[in-house]
C-alpha cells in the first residue's frame, strides 16, 4: 500500500466517523483489531452496534467502492466483531454490518452507507 492509498484511507474513515456523528451514531472504537482482521469503525445507535467497513476512492476505475469488500474481507470483519460482541457490555446487544463508500475528486466528496451489507451466514 502506498502512502497515497493509505492517507485517501485515513481521509475517508474521518469523513465517515464526522458522517456517521452527524447522524445520530456514537464512535465507539477506530481501527478495532485482533491479529487477523480489523474494523474500520464501530459505532452505536438506538443501542445497535455497527461494525463500518470504509472505503474511498477517487474514481469508479476498479468498480463501485463497496465492491472491494469480499467474502473473504467479510469473513475477516465479522470474526473479529465477535470477538468485539464478547465484551460484557456488547454481550446482548444487536449488531449490523454497513459499508460506507465514500468518493473524492474534483472537489466532491460523496458519501454512500450502505446499512446491513452482509451478514453473517450459517
Amino acid at each position: 500500500m502506498t502512502q497515497r492509498t493509505k492517507a485517501l484511507g485515513v481521509n475517508g474513515e474521518e469523513i465517515a466517523a464526522r458522517y456517521l456523528e452527524a447522524a445520530g451514531y456514537r464512535i465507539v472504537e477506530r481501527n478495532y483489531r485482533i491479529r487477523a482482521a480489523e474494523i474500520d469503525l464501530i459505532a452505536e445507535r438506538d443501542g445497535v452496534i455497527v461494525f463500518v467497513e470504509v472505503k474511498t476512492r477517487l474514481s469508479m476505475k476498479y468498480g463501485r467502492p463497496a465492491e472491494a469488500v469480499t467474502l473473504n474481507k467479510q469473513r475477516k470483519i465479522i470474526m473479529a466483531a465477535s470477538v468485539f460482541m464478547q465484551q460484557e457490555e456488547y454481550a446482548q446487544r444487536a449488531c449490523r454490518f454497513d459499508v460506507i463508500e465514500i468518493m473524492v475528486g474534483g472537489g466532491d466528496c460523496r458519501i454512500n452507507q450502505i446499512e446491513n451489507a452482509f451478514e453473517v451466514s450459517g
